[in-house]
């Protein structure tokens, strides 16, 4: 069996002047057939529409805490609009940590429906980075059955290269 490590950061607050900050690393595998392998590769390119963050807890020479929600355009293999909410930690150096999840509605592969991406990411030099993991059970109608794992890459003021490795199962 191919397995993987997959980690997940999380932020839990006590109250409004301390929060704890940890993350979590478990093994991930195929619980189908033992394998991580996927069939098939999107190449998308994915535009930001709109952005609205608001800083949610601010202490003098700490990480600041944001939450954003965005709007963005998949064009290429996968087409549609995805619904992010993201939350954030900007770093004094100016680089940032970030994690989300995403309903993207539209075409994957041909097939008509919505499904929920996780994002893991950052933010260095400028550049934003995110790992993808498509939910499990969260694909609708014809993307029913979607799983897969991937990547994009935002250079400043361009849309973003993204890259998705994915497969359907049977249901």
């Amino acid at each position: 069996m191919i397995v993987s490590v997959c980690t997940t950061s999380i932020a839990i607050f006590i109250s409004k002047s301390i929060a704890i900050y940890f993350s979590v690393s478990y093994i991930c595998s195929d619980h189908a057939n033992g394998t991580t392998a996927m069939n098939k590769r999107a190449l998308s390119t994915l535009e930001l529409d709109a952005w609205l963050e608001q800083a949610c807890h601010e202490i003098d020479g700490q990480p600041v805490l944001a939450r954003a929600s965005a709007t963005q355009q998949f064009r290429g293999d996968i087409e549609g609009t995805g619904q992010l909410e993201v939350l954030l930690t900007y770093h004094p150096d100016g680089s940032a940590s970030s994690v989300g999840l995403e309903r993207v509605v539209g075409r994957v592969g041909g097939r008509a429906g919505s499904f929920v991406l996780e994002h893991t990411g950052c933010v260095e030099d400028g550049v934003a980075k995110a790992q993808l993991a498509v939910v499990p059970g969260s694909g609708t109608h014809d993307l029913g059955g979607l799983r897969g794992r991937g990547w994009f890459v935002r250079p400043p003021g361009r849309a973003a290269s993204l890259t998705l490795e994915y497969e359907f199962m049977e249901q």
